[in-house]
């Protein structure tokens, strides 16, 4: 395989040629010239020599690729060019371009580098095919003077930078009153450690604004602050003081009003200036639930490890049997209702004789429930995933108790009424866009009996985590943007979803940030990326420490190309051939963490036996089609698939029933 790089770090270009021959490696010089055009073009030379780079300032990047002689000799080779690009926020952007077939030999990408920090762009070729490659990168037209980093001298400014920017967070971005894009943003940046202050400036991408409370670009008519300037300051509580203020039991408020340590962080402001309610974060919050002690935290009721990596039972990596958790988020009905039937037919069994098991958490609109109740008969997990599925992040984020208990609790009754679940198997829920409503979401589910949450996100690392209970301070950083984790103690299970390795090539790739839901990871294109991905993050659990390797899909994505499916089967296939993995659901994990099994002794092991070779036929054919309407839905009328009665009134949040009687 023969990989070109072109990199390109705060505006600088960086061209480098690797080249990668069977089972030894050599580095060939590419020789840049420089044509009348002002473009650069990196002409690869067949006699290895010393890695070579060259570097010209460029506002915009564009890459073109192909040979001297036009197209190759043989057919055009697929050409795969990855471009991966960092904004100059601190969020992540991957962008991907698969070209297959070449016009005329060339292939060509265009990247606007004033919203990027950081791009870098991977070609790759066969190395049949690397005769006469020539890449070019051309520099653009300078920038207009706003896109420019340091506006400083540009802008009309009432006061000096430096009063500007006085107490004001380097990282911090916020607007100037004289500029009027809701797009435009800048911070205070100082020129070294004595050097002047300056002002960086950043724009979000065409079509987005920035929301200076959350620090991100959305679409704009999610921002709804462009007339602010800046992040508001909140007040924080005096936790840290040279001398103690209040007596033993109490904290001090911003202003100094001592008041119960108690009543600090537990959702009801009780200061003056509301500072008890603004230091609520896990690692601030004086209320937070310790860190791990294993003296006090014993199974099968609690499990927790310092970094979170431990193995339950403190088996040995080869003894324990590599679980897999393939989980769906999303209406069940007709459009996927044949994928879910040919992923997991009778014959697909784990290494114990059983079928291969998944989780589905179901939100209501547009389900068929005669579905749903068919995949609970085979031994799928159901599980919740609300009744509305907003889109507002702030609904779930800030969402009240009551907010929680309609649509989680509420969700549950409508599957156990129409699906006629009556085991009381539904235990699990997941929040929409993994939006965690920190304490008051695990309140809830404590109240309302929720065995576990699978919601929270952890960061991409080289050893990934296990569950664990939320008993003891979670084992990672509340990870995502202006996520709200739960920082008190709760008898709940955390359900960690392990970010998944998105890199095309881990060897070579840069470091990138992963992706929760395999569908988020926009890189995949085609299905020997998805084989490559799947088979990656299966050797990262299993070499490791065999934590359950989480695969989160959304339906439409694997049904959006055959060959997803295709490459998925093939995938359990070949990994159920081995005697000690395992495609579990979520509760099975739990089950076995309470009672850790090595692999040899697995096959008898008694939790996995229920439902283990499911036959027959479904409880019902032709279900009834229920078309109804809700007073909470004006105007709109909806069919509800289901086995059992149909109810006089679409069920929804005040009357999951259906029947007319308010849940609360």
């Amino acid at each position: 395989m023969f990989i070109v790089v072109v990199e390109v770090m705060v505006l600088m270009v960086t061209v480098e040629v690797n080249t990668d021959s069977g089972k030894h490696s050599s580095h060939t010089s590419g020789r840049l010239v420089e044509s009348n055009q002002g473009s650069l073009k990196c002409e690869l030379q067949s006699t290895p020599s010393p890695r070579q780079s060259a570097r010209c300032v460029t506002p915009q990047l564009v890459v073109t690729v192909g040979w001297t002689t036009g197209v190759p000799p043989n057919r055009p080779p697929k050409l795969h060019i990855n471009v991966f690009a960092t904004p100059r926020l601190d969020n992540n952007f991957t962008g991907h371009v698969l070209v297959r077939r070449l016009d005329k030999g060339v292939a060509y990408i265009k990247i606007p580098l004033e919203y990027y920090r950081a791009v870098s762009v991977r070609v790759r070729v066969p190395a049949s095919s690397r005769s006469n490659l020539v890449i070019y990168a051309r520099d653009a037209p300078n920038p207009h003077p706003r896109e420019r980093r340091q506006l400083t001298n540009l802008l009309d400014l009432p006061v000096s930078t430096e009063e500007l920017c006085d107490g004001k967070p380097s990282h911090e971005f916020f607007r100037l009153p004289t500029v009027k894009d809701c797009r435009d943003v800048f911070r205070c940046d100082r020129s070294g450690v004595l050097g002047p202050i300056r002002l960086a400036a950043v724009r979000c991408p065409s079509g987005l604004n920035f929301d200076v409370e959350r620090q991100v670009c959305d679409w704009k008519r999610k921002v709804k602050n462009c007339d602010t300037l800046e992040k508001p300051i909140k007040a924080k509580p005096l936790l840290d003081t040279v001398e103690p203020i209040c007596p033993a039991g109490q904290l001090a408020c911003g202003d100094g009003v001592c008041l119960p340590t108690t009543v600090f962080c537990d959702g009801h402001i009780d200061c003056d200036d509301e500072s008890d309610e603004n230091a609520c974060g896990v690692e601030e919050d004086p209320n937070r639930a310790p860190v791990c002690d294993k003296k006090q935290c014993v199974l099968p009721d609690c499990f927790c490890s310092v970094d979170g990596t431990s193995i339950p039972g403190n088996l040995d990596p080869a003894s324990t049997p590599q679980m897999v958790t393939i989980t769906f988020s999303g209406a069940v009905n007709v459009d996927n209702v044949d994928l879910y039937q040919d992923l997991f037919k009778d014959e697909r069994k784990n290494p114990n004789g059983c079928q291969i098991k998944a989780t589905f958490f179901v939100s209501h609109r547009y389900t068929n429930y005669s579905a749903v109740q068919e995949l609970h008969r085979k031994g799928h997990e159901i599980a919740v995933f609300s009744i509305s599925n907003r889109e507002d992040p702030e609904y779930w984020t800030h969402g009240t108790y009551d907010d929680w208990l309609t649509e989680m609790a509420g969700s549950r009754l409508i599957i156990e009424r129409f699906a006629n679940i009556t085991d009381n198997s539904i235990i699990g829920l997941r929040a929409p866009y993994l939006r965690v409503g920190g304490n008051t979401q695990f309140e809830m589910m404590t109240d309302q009996l929720f065995i576990y949450d699978a919601s929270i996100t952890a960061p991409l690392s080289s050893v990934p985590l296990w569950p664990y209970t939320m008993y003891f301070r979670m084992p990672h950083k509340c990870h995502g943007n202006a996520q709200h984790c739960p920082s008190r103690s709760h008898p709940v299970w955390e359900m960690v979803m392990n970010e998944l390795d998105r890199r095309d090539d881990p060897t070579f790739d840069e470091r990138l940030s992963g992706c929760h839901f395999v569908s988020s990871c926009t890189n995949i294109r085609h299905g020997e990326q998805f084989a490559h991905f799947l088979e990656h993050n299966f050797q990262r659990h299993y070499k490791t420490n065999r934590a359950p390797l989480g695969l989160h899909f959304h339906a439409a994505w694997l049904e959006s190309k055959k060959e997803f499916k295709k490459v998925l089967i093939k995938f359990i296939e070949e990994k159920t051939a081995l005697n000690d993995v395992y495609f579990v659901n979520m509760l099975q994990v739990i089950q076995w963490m309470q009672s850790p099994t090595e692999s040899a002794a697995i096959r008898d092991f008694e939790e996995w036996k229920e439902k283990c070779d499911v036959k027959g036929l479904p409880h019902c054919s032709l279900p009834n089609t229920c078309q109804l309407k809700s007073r909470e839905l004006r105007g709109e009328s909806l069919n509800l698939y289901t086995c059992m009665d149909c109810p006089r009134n679409y069920p929804w949040l005040l009357d999951p029933t259906g029947d007319g009687i308010d849940l609360v």
